[in-house]
């Protein structure tokens, strides 16, 4: 890396044997005889390059110190940390245990912490003490973020629970072009000058996250493996989890789901009869494409929906997907493509189980045609009768008119939502699979018409893929709600006759039973929460 060529030691400087640069960066003070080598460079490329670094991380901040030596020392340590940092990613890539196993002796000298805390990994950088930075190392375990710092005498040691971190997050200013904010019981702390704050950031926010986690979520850490056992946590799997929690949260599918492989490529997008550049993403049940040349173009792609995958194009490295909806993605420029053509048939393979079956059908029937009740799934797969604690219509359909010629200018403004909505899903298809671009973000700040209302919102939500992931849930929720008798039920009760006034949907049986088996359903899944009162204000 950049920083893993600067030289600024003196043992570099009287080193007889090293090969001397034609273009070095030299630190001196006015009152000082000696000059230090701060960096070298073959090319005026090169050694630019480390001025630009050096302009931006570290020349900002010498006007806080009081005396040139102050300077001097600020800078030799900051060159020192970052040629420690960039021996250690070395020794990470050889596998090197010695260094890590140093920097593990100093952590339990320095912190005095119980043995079973576990070290997740350290960095070089700089703790902001009011105006003055403090070069040292911070150091990232299960339970604690911990700094510290000797230089000029001073020695300074912070120790800070993840549990009692309230904010976390990047900043910049005028002095620090890019640090780490830190508060915990009203107190700011500043970490900066960092070879890498972003790989830094992601591994803090994970920690942070998991101690949450083990606080307040007693459901996701009873069923996390790593959450139960910490010693578990490693620094690539805080970043395997991390990139997997971001992809799952882009796209809108279940948490389980993990990133396992990215592809630069181009695809093909029909409709504006072009190639949209970005990567795909492959998780174990998903392909997915987002776009980076700013056509906002990304798509879905489940793999219960894929009928085949084929070679397409071998001069321009293609890849076709072919859907149930009769739509075929092309790829091209995909590298190693021909591995990715047989992965993928594989993993089609492996999902064409009944079970897999099963899965689609739920979501082409709540994707794909007009919005159903959410219990529709599960009567059609064979399970046991359920007419009796489930509805088979959705109140949408029972009670949305239809007449054309009564219409009110707000029905008929609904009607027009309604009618651009059609052509989009007839010009960049329908369900899961559609193409999702700027145009369908633009409709959705419109508007979306009630009719369509459930529909869409399971698909821009995601629940249609939780939903195809867990067929029948709910229907097994209402049975095993139906009947019981809890504070929660009784606030429910004396509510559904209130409710919702001005929708004829919830003044008749029909709807009233309907909001009772989700309200219902609700409250025993979250017995923490019980009564959702805001779904029906």
């Amino acid at each position: 890396g950049l920083a893993g060529l600067l030289v600024g030691t003196l043992d570099a400087v009287l080193d007889s044997t090293s090969k001397v640069a034609p273009f070095r960066i030299l630190h001196q003070t006015p009152d000082s005889q000696v000059y230090w080598s701060i960096a070298c460079g073959s090319s005026r490329e090169e050694i630019t390059e480390h001025w630009d670094w050096l302009e931006h991380n570290v020349m900002k901040t010498l006007s806080v110190f009081d005396s040139n030596e102050d300077i001097t020392s600020f800078v030799q340590g900051k060159i020192r940390g970052l040629i420690a940092e960039e021996g250690k990613g070395s020794f990470v890539k050889e596998e090197d245990p010695e260094k890590f196993r140093e920097g593990l002796m100093k952590f339990e000298k320095c912190f005095g912490l119980p043995e079973q805390e576990k070290l997740i990994t350290y960095y070089s950088c700089s703790y902001w003490k009011g105006r003055v930075p403090c070069q040292g190392w911070l150091y990232l375990s299960t339970n604690f973020l911990s700094f510290y710092s000797f230089l000029l005498g001073a020695e300074i040691k912070l120790t800070i629970s993840w549990d009692e971190i309230s904010k976390l997050e990047k900043t910049s200013n005028v002095i620090l072009t890019e640090s780490i904010h830190v508060c915990s019981h009203g107190e700011d702390h500043y970490f900066s000058m960092f070879l890498h704050i972003s790989e830094t950031f992601l591994l803090m926010e994970q920690l942070a996250n998991y101690a949450v986690r083990r606080l307040f979520d007693k459901e996701t850490f009873e069923n996390d493996l790593v959450l139960h056992d910490p010693l578990q946590i490693t620094k690539r799997g805080l970043e395997s989890r991390a990139h997997s929690e971001q992809f799952s949260a882009f796209f809108r599918l279940p948490k389980e789901e993990t990133l396992k492989e990215v592809h630069e490529c181009f695809l093909w997008v029909p409709f504006s009869h072009c190639n949209s550049h970005g990567k795909m993403c492959i998780s174990e049940n998903y392909i997915c494409f987002a776009s980076q040349d700013g056509s906002l173009c990304s798509v879905i792609i489940p793999l219960r929906e894929v009928i085949g995958v084929d070679k397409a194009d071998p001069a321009n490295r293609g890849v076709s997907i072919s859907t149930k909806g009769k739509t075929a993605f092309r790829f091209t420029e995909v590298r190693d493509f021909e591995q990715l053509v047989a992965k993928l048939r594989m993993k089609c393979s492996a999902t064409s189980s009944p079970q897999h079956i099963m899965h689609t059908e739920v979501s082409a029937s709540s994707a794909s045609d007009s919005p159903k009740d959410l219990d529709v799934g599960p009567s059609k797969m064979g399970q046991k009768d359920n007419s009796k604690t489930v509805s088979t219509e959705a109140l949408m359909t029972v009670y949305h008119p239809q007449d054309a010629e009564n219409l009110d200018s707000k029905m008929l403004k609904e009607k027009m939502k309604e009618q651009s909505w059609n052509i989009l899903f007839v010009e960049r298809g329908h369900g899961v699979s559609m193409f999702r671009t700027k145009k369908t973000r633009d409709l959705v700040v419109r508007g979306i018409p009630e009719a369509l209302r459930g529909e869409l919102w399971l698909l821009f939500s995601g629940a249609v893929n939780d939903m195809a992931s867990n067929p029948g849930y709910y229907t097994e929720l209402v049975e095993k709600s139906l009947g019981t008798c809890t504070l929660a039920t009784d606030e429910i009760e004396r509510d559904l006759r209130r409710s919702l006034p001005e929708h004829p949907a919830f003044q008749s049986d029909t709807g009233i039973s309907a909001l009772r088996r989700v309200l219902t359903a609700y409250a025993y899944r979250n017995p923490q929460i019980g009564y959702c009162q805001v779904w029906q204000s």
